[in-house]
């Protein structure tokens, strides 16, 4: 980040592949953020152990295939420069993401302290526009980072705008469906979309409330 902040263009970053402390520590973490990446991997292990096949969508296995590929040519060849801006403002979304995780596994008591969980999904679309515009400038900009990762930003930003948005929507009429019916709607039921994105938990269990107990005689 603090590459970013202090030394970085945004208009057009190229990589800086000397051993200078700045270039170093942004390929320290590069290197960091690939690993991250590996890491989420497990969550499509857990679908497949828990046979929640249903949650794994085609945004998640698109995100889970391409995303360790795209850190791996990060690492080896632009470990820096213009396209780790959109590893920057991926983490810290990660953060606004994970802490609702937090928020919604401490139980239903701590629900009203997510009332802003419904604007996640949104922060995801414009992460992506400011990735697209970002990666786009490069394009347009005289500097020596490879046109080629630029453009490939670009369209990677489009593809996960439209798959997004495409959710986004989907949730948002179950939502007002199981609102106006006053419980789950049919396609929800058997486990939540949400889970399944990381990045935009609209319809988590826990976020729902407290399961009615049965009364037993």
């Amino acid at each position: 980040m603090s590459g970013w902040l202090f030394d970085y263009s945004y208009s057009c970053q190229p990589v800086d592949y000397s051993l200078s402390p700045v270039a170093m520590r942004m390929a320290h973490l590069c290197w960091w953020y690939y690993i991250s990446k590996l890491t989420e991997f497990l969550d499509t292990l857990f679908f497949v152990m828990r046979k929640k096949n249903n949650q794994i969508s085609l945004l998640h296995v698109y995100h889970h295939s391409m995303t360790p590929i795209m850190t791996w040519v990060l690492v080896r060849f632009l470990a820096g420069g213009h396209g780790t801006f959109s590893n920057l403002i991926n983490n810290l979304v990660h953060v606004v993401m994970y802490f609702y995780y937090m928020m919604t596994a401490m139980g239903p008591q701590y629900q009203k302290y997510i009332w802003w969980k419904k604007h996640l999904t949104t922060v995801q679309l414009v992460q992506f526009l400011m990735v697209f515009v970002h990666s786009a400038n490069a394009l347009f900009s005289d500097c020596s980072y490879p046109k080629l990762i630029s453009a490939f930003l670009v369209v990677h930003s489009c593809i996960f705008f439209g798959l997004f948005l495409d959710f986004y929507i989907k949730a948002y009429r179950r939502d007002k469906s199981r609102k106006g019916s006053g419980g789950l709607d049919s396609s929800l039921k058997g486990g939540h979309n949400a889970p399944t994105l990381q990045l935009a938990p609209l319809l988590t269990p826990a976020a729902e409330g407290p399961t009615p107990k049965t009364k037993t005689q």
